[in-house]
């Protein structure tokens, strides 16, 4: 059991539940950014529905180990919101290297990139999406990713190494517009209900397990329809939460779930981790620096535009937002326009250490959230979204008078 999920002891009472029957219907992995919560709760879910005594070998033939694994499980649910561009294209460049090369890890690294997408197309699935006004134009781009993916699935011999690329580049298009597109920041309250009434529907074999990452994220009207569930969750459903900051769940879910705390991973243990899974050796870096460096635009370009975008506001000047946009790749992925107001969210920080500055700091980050769901949910251009914020950011009178520059 759990043999993938590396340097987090926490597995051990995981395991030690399962084993004495002893997990109870609603648990919450909880602990920082890339440190394998959601793997530990896709390998909970397989272990759990394996038809094999004792369960959970990672080699086990089960059909429904192997669509786990696959991540092809019709007992499965994952629901939430998460970054998957980087995963994917880290997923794709580490397939597309070993079959070049011949690996023996091949089979591993295909693996790889097939999860890599079905862990974005899994959020969409159409029992949980009923009632969607966009789902049509979702159906027919999963159809196109599915199309691909059924190319490269087991047990089909690989095409050639040129269609092998074409189709991989093609997957990644595909993928990258779906999360951009369609992927909610916050899961909606309908959502929940549909998981509900699925959850309710007794398995032909083997045990549900629905999985809610960033549970932390959740509306106010969310969680409380997740809580009616929780408090008396079906027998053969499991219900796996996961956060990286358990403060920010509500204490009436807290009360209803079993937390597992998982531990952060020193640089040591993060690069064989990457070594493990993406099989590049002799890196110095965080998973998550790792997976940044598959951006067509480089953190620091990022940071660098985020700012001159905030020196121009204190400065009282107009800067070049074409140029901006332009440097940032249009924004695209998203977690481009993550990173940038994460920037200028750090950068405003040191309005806090005042009164006036305090209120100035709530207002700003208003306006960053405002820019945020312009152009995510409202899929306003990015130029149009940026000199919205510039023109409201203006009008904070403490920042432009040029104190909070930053050189």
């Amino acid at each position: 059991m759990f043999e993938n999920l590396v340097h987090q002891e926490i597995k051990k009472s995981i395991i030690s539940d399962i084993k004495n029957n002893n997990l109870p219907g609603a648990i919450l992995y909880a602990g920082p950014e890339a440190c394998g919560k959601l793997s530990a709760a896709l390998e909970t879910a397989r272990i759990l529905s394996c038809h094999i005594h004792p369960q959970g070998k990672w080699t086990c033939q089960c059909p429904s180990c192997l669509q786990h694994k696959a991540l092809s499980c019709s007992n499965l649910m994952l629901m939430g919101p998460r970054d998957c561009s980087l995963e994917i294209l880290a997923a794709k460049d580490t397939f597309l290297h070993a079959y070049k090369n011949n690996d023996s890890f091949l089979d591993a690294t295909r693996y790889l990139f097939l999860r890599s997408i079905r862990k974005l197309t899994l959020r969409f699935n159409p029992i949980i999406w009923q009632g969607e006004k966009d789902f049509s134009k979702i159906g027919s781009l999963i159809d196109l990713i599915n199309e691909d993916l059924e190319i490269l699935d087991f047990p089909r011999d690989l095409p050639d190494a040129n269609k092998l690329e074409t189709i991989c580049d093609d997957l990644v298009k595909q993928s990258i517009k779906l999360e951009n597109d369609f992927l909610y920041d916050s899961i909606p309250v309908n959502q929940i209900r549909n998981m509900e009434n699925w959850a309710h529907i007794k398995s032909e074999e083997g045990k549900k397990t629905v999985i809610i990452e960033n549970a932390d994220r959740m509306a106010s009207s969310v969680r409380n329809a997740l809580l009616k569930i929780l408090e008396e969750p079906p027998a053969d459903c499991e219900f796996i939460l996961l956060t990286s900051n358990r403060n920010a769940i509500m204490q009436t879910i807290l009360s209803r779930v079993r937390t597992y705390t998982f531990a952060s991973r020193n640089i040591e243990q993060q690069n064989e981790v990457i070594s493990r899974v993406f099989h590049k050796e002799n890196l110095q870096s965080n998973i998550q620096d790792f997976l940044l460096s598959y951006l067509t635009v480089s953190p620091q370009t990022i940071k660098e535009e985020a700012k001159n975008f905030y020196n121009a506001i204190c400065n009282r000047k107009i800067p070049d937002l074409s140029k901006m946009v332009k440097n940032c790749e249009d924004f695209y992925p998203r977690i481009v326009l993550k990173i940038f107001l994460m920037n200028l969210t750090e950068l405003q920080r040191p309005l806090l250490y005042s009164q006036k500055g305090s209120e100035a700091s709530a207002k700003c980050m208003t306006l960053l959230r405002e820019c945020w769901d312009n152009i995510t949910l409202y899929n306003q251009k990015p130029q149009a979204a940026f000199e919205i914020l510039l023109r409201d950011m203006s009008h904070i009178n403490i920042l432009n008078e040029g104190v909070f520059q930053v050189k």
